[in-house]
């Protein structure tokens, strides 16, 4: 079959359908569609058997206007988080409140006084906008913030302990995020690695026979990601200050997922409060910002006048601190936090983690009556109670109760299910289990159901 048959670029590009995407697309990115899909015709063609009919000029358009909309849509998008984990790390963690995000949209949209005090008119520091909030709200001398939790650890491992010690536990030698372990960032922190105790038992004798002349510092980490239970032992808070304080050398803590409110009061429990380790004579802390907080992606660290100077003295700072849409961002979800009886309304991962159970059944019920009769039967949708986690690493074993429409179409794979709600143009994302795709109403916001509808009828209309 004659090559020749198959239409010019130009043709393509002079089509109805794609002269309506110049005002919305660069002609390069026209021109490259257009001779993508034609390419494509031109192998379908070559390996086509002898008379079969080559594509037409209509399928090839649509090919080529295919191509251009993926290109125009951009990478980075929004999803609807069906998975009902609310601190999901690939779907970006903590939502921001709204309050978070009216400062984020306008310290982008016009100058700040980022770096500079209106008062005097001179250079001023961007931590200032954050300190004396974070000060009131933990009750620490000083704070200082970089990018994310880990960059907070290697710049404190990187301050006190460069060419030292770093005392830890083993059993709190923990892989985060990314496969990130901390006997490596200890490692890029030039710092050297001093376990002490077992796996699964440690003793305040064991860091006292550790600590000697070339102890940099002693460094707890709650172990957020996972838990040990049975045969174990761990040392006290307030008995490792107390060594800390005797051989006078640092102590670090890293509390992880940066709880600031006790969340016994919804029924969670396990992660500790830098409020209390503070107080109970930490000299420095650290933690997230966008997880258990619920604020944007950064690392905190807190503690005493004369730690967070050594900080602040050290190059590395610089090349970890945050830009003005982080402290934007984190200074005004901190100012929610001067008033806790209204964090259930202004913080989106407090509200999801405490809301009643009925309020999420009920918009299941409303996804199914939305779905109709016809439609839940084709796809063996029916609503069903299950748990979820919080997410992030955050209270391993902790179980929210939930509530979720359970897909088991008819025909087909639930994974392809799963993967074409994922690829429209609303992306949803469910998951599997017991050979059904869930889509838990938890973490679905009352304004997203109109959208997770219309994506499951689409995906259902679009079956063969």
């Amino acid at each position: 079959m004659s090559l020749r048959s198959l239409p010019p670029v130009n043709a393509i590009l002079e089509s109805a359908e794609m002269s309506a995407l110049v005002d919305e697309s660069p002609r390069s990115v026209l021109v490259v569609a257009a001779r993508e899909a034609v390419a494509q015709a031109r192998a379908e063609l070559t390996r086509a058997k002898p008379g079969i009919a080559p594509p037409s000029l209509e399928s090839i358009v649509r090919d080529a206007v295919r191509r251009v909309r993926a290109e125009l849509r951009p990478s980075l998008r929004s999803v609807i988080n069906a998975t009902g984990v609310v601190l999901h790390t690939n779907l970006g963690r903590a939502i921001l409140a709204d309050e978070a995000v009216r400062a984020v949209t306008e310290a982008a949209r016009r100058y700040t006084n980022l770096e500079l005090c209106l008062e005097t008119g001179s250079r001023g520091s961007r931590m200032a906008h954050l300190e004396p909030l974070l000060r009131e709200l933990l009750g620490a001398e000083a704070a200082l913030v970089v990018n994310n939790n880990a960059a907070a650890m290697l710049l404190a491992l990187n301050t006190f302990a460069a060419g030292r010690e770093a005392v830890v536990s083993r059993g709190q030698l923990v892989e985060i995020g990314g496969s990130f372990r901390i006997p490596e960032i200890l490692e890029r922190a030039g710092a050297l690695l001093r376990e002490v105790g077992t796996t699964n038992k440690t003793r305040l004798a064991d860091y006292e026979r550790a600590i000697g002349p070339k102890t940099g510092m002693l460094v707890r980490v709650h172990p957020s990601n996972f838990a040990m239970v049975g045969f174990t032992q761990d040392v006290e808070r307030e008995d490792l200050v107390r060594l800390a304080r005797r051989k006078r050398v640092l102590l670090l803590e890293d509390i992880g997922s940066g709880a600031l409110v006790d969340f016994a009061r919804w029924g969670l429990s396990g992660e500790p409060l830098a409020r209390e380790a503070l107080g109970q004579g930490v000299p420095l802390v650290c933690f997230s910002a966008d997880k258990l907080l619920g604020g944007p992606q950064a690392g905190i660290l807190a503690g005493t006048k004369r730690a967070v100077a050594a900080l602040r003295a050290n190059p590395m700072a610089r090349a970890l601190r945050v830009d003005k849409l982080t402290l934007a961002a984190l200074e005004a979800t901190l100012r929610l936090y001067r008033d806790p009886a209204s964090l259930e309304r202004s913080v989106p991962t407090i509200r999801m983690l405490g809301e009643p159970v009925a309020a999420v059944r009920a918009r299941a019920r409303r996804v199914l009556r939305a779905l109709g009769a016809d439609r839940a039967v084709k796809l063996g949708a029916e609503m069903v109670a299950c748990t979820t986690e919080v997410g992030g690493g955050a209270m391993p074993l902790a179980r929210v109760q939930s509530y979720a429409v359970a897909l088991r179409p008819a025909r087909g794979k639930v994974d392809a299910l799963a993967r074409s709600l994922r690829e429209g143009p609303d992306a949803v994302l469910g998951r599997i289990e017991s050979g059904r795709l869930l889509l838990d109403l938890r973490t679905v916001a009352p304004g997203e159901i109109v959208a997770l509808v219309a994506s499951v009828v689409r995906v259902l209309e679009e079956e063969p």
